[in-house]
């Protein structure tokens, strides 16, 4: 993705992201319990030693301690508590995008695959085209893109649904069968094409081409298709290059 950026000669400043050491943990964890640093230190380097610095793994891991009561607030003593103990023997796996996985699977079957539709678009999906997929599909997406949100497995930012990370994405991603995504695609693409039809949406007709270019041929499983597909691209292909987006018309 970014080598096709530096091909149009844009520049990019590129930033790097180190581990956290012990001390930014125990800030950073000061700052959102609201406690005196001294009072977090122990919490700090508990979770430092079990995440390694690693920011996508430490935000995660404060959530899953949230959800799982390790982590709550003391309405007594007018503060956050949690106990160490537990915290200190709760195991982990060693790869970030394992334990992402492990707290993608503790939600519901239907998030599970609202999760898996959204992946197939990629990192973020405009929220009104998953409500006409959700209409043509008959699937509850949006209720579930809010779950997830609240989960702190997804952002909602600028009327789109996205996720948190990339290793979000590919854990979503991989939760279907390599066999059944090129399916899943193709699906996608049929619900879409025929939303093109009622709205004339260009962004909708660039998604729905795109759906059936990544399903692949393999997944027409009616030959009759294929013809419905190539008008489409040709479609899409050709408002592309009124828009001035070459790239895309190439795509």
């Amino acid at each position: 993705m970014l080598s096709s950026v530096y091909q149009f000669g844009i520049r990019l400043t590129t930033i790097s992201l180190a581990c956290m050491d012990k001390d930014m943990v125990n800030t950073l964890i000061s700052e959102v319990l609201c406690l005196s640093p001294r009072l977090t230190r122990t919490l700090a380097h508990i979770l430092h030693h079990k995440t390694k610095g690693n920011q996508l793994f430490f935000c995660q891991l404060m959530i899953s301690l949230s959800r799982d009561g390790l982590l709550r607030p003391s309405l007594s003593r007018r503060r956050w508590e949690w106990d160490e103990d537990k915290i200190q023997s709760r195991k982990l796996p060693d790869d970030v995008a394992k334990f992402i996985t492990g707290n993608i699977s503790r939600l519901s079957n239907r998030v599970q695959t609202a999760l898996s539709v959204l992946s197939c678009f990629g990192a973020s999906a405009k929220i009104s085209l998953l409500e006409a997929l959700e209409t043509k599909l008959g699937m509850s997406l949006i209720d579930s893109m809010e779950k997830a949100v609240a989960e702190g497995v997804l952002d909602k930012i600028n009327g789109s649904y996205s996720f948190g990370h990339d290793r979000m994405q590919e854990a979503a991603f991989n939760m279907m069968k390599p066999e059944e995504r090129c399916r899943f695609h193709y699906k996608y693409g049929i619900a879409l094409h025929a939303c093109t039809l009622e709205s004339h949406d260009d962004a909708i007709l660039f998604t729905a081409s795109n759906q059936f270019n990544r399903g692949g041929p393999q997944a027409v499983e009616d030959g009759e298709k294929f013809a419905l597909i190539a008008n489409l691209n040709f479609m899409a292909g050709n408002k592309a290059m009124e828009m001035s987006d070459f790239r895309a018309a190439y795509d």
